[in-house]
Order: C-alpha cells, then sequence, then structure tokens
C-alpha cells in the first residue's frame, strides 16, 4: 500500500492545529522507537504533555471514558513523535497495527471508545492509511498510574 497523495502527514498535523512536541524521556530502560526494515515498532507511550501526565487513575472511577479517549489521542501523538524521531513522520507509509491499554476500574468495558482516541487520530492524519488493526486491552494497572498507553507498528518507506 502506498501513502495517499494529497497533504503530507505533516501539513495534515498542522491544518489538526497539532505539532510535534519532543520525544518523552524513557521512563526505564529502552527506547521510544527502533526500526527492522520498513517497519517502526514504538514502545508504548503515556498521555505525557510537557512532562506531565494529563490524568492519572483507572478510567470507569478517576478519569471518565471521555477523558481517557483524550488522553488515548495524546498517547497516540506521542507515538508519533516516537516515529518522526526515527525516520521523519512524511516517511509513513501506513499505520499497521494499534496496541491499546486501558488501566480500568473494576467493571469498566468501553476500552475499543477509549482507544478509539488514538485510532481516530490517525484517520485524520494519513486518511485511509491510517486505517489500522488494533487490540484495545484492559489492565488493572499501568506505569506511573497512567489511565492508557498506545504503542503502534507504522510501515515506512
Amino acid at each position: 500500500m502506498t501513502a495517499p497523495a494529497g497533504p503530507t502527514p505533516s501539513k495534515a498535523l498542522a491544518a489538526l492545529g497539532l505539532t510535534l512536541p519532543d520525544v518523552a524521556a524513557p521512563v526505564a530502560a529502552y527506547v521510544p522507537a527502533t526500526r527492522t526494515g520498513n517497519l517502526v515498532y514504538t514502545s508504548g507511550q503515556l498521555p505525557f504533555v510537557n512532562g506531565e501526565l494529563t490524568h492519572v487513575g483507572h478510567v470507569g472511577a478517576e478519569v471518565s471514558a471521555e477523558e481517557a479517549k483524550d488522553a488515548a489521542r495524546t498517547c497516540a501523538l506521542n507515538a508519533l513523535v516516537a516515529v518522526n524521531a526515527e525516520v521523519g513522520i512524511d516517511n509513513v507509509v501506513r499505520i499497521v497495527k494499534v496496541v491499546g491499554f486501558v488501566n480500568s476500574a473494576a467493571g469498566f468495558t468501553g476500552q475499543p471508545g477509549v482507544i478509539n482516541g488514538a485510532s481516530e487520530l490517525f484517520g485524520d492524519i494519513f486518511g485511509e492509511a491510517g486505517q489500522h488493526a488494533r487490540s484495545a486491552v484492559g489492565v488493572n494497572q499501568l506505569p506511573l498510574d497512567a489511565p492508557v498507553e498506545v504503542e503502534i507498528i507504522v510501515e515506512v518507506k
């Protein structure tokens, strides 16, 4: 599959009023992204903005589903930051896979809706090339008590 004709991902980001911040410093022993062949894998990205988590706690308790969806969008943007640092955002051919983890309160079953925050952003930026395979997984805790974590696999030129 080839990237869609039309605006580049960087132009699509600008049209959405978004900019790519600096890569968030890893919170443990890993790198933000790594390339093998024509694929880039990101590490799990938390919803950091200016070095601070946007929300903390369990979704369905301390964090609403809508707040978590916004946090997933932030995670997706941070994943694109990691890809950009590795290969340049305009070299992305397509988003291949998204894996989202939701720090879920007991009984919360809206994980797919939360991770839609990431999926919808990829669609807004990449169009058809932003359509991807996906997993949305509920977990009982995430690092730093983040409400959501997102990792992606992208195909690049």
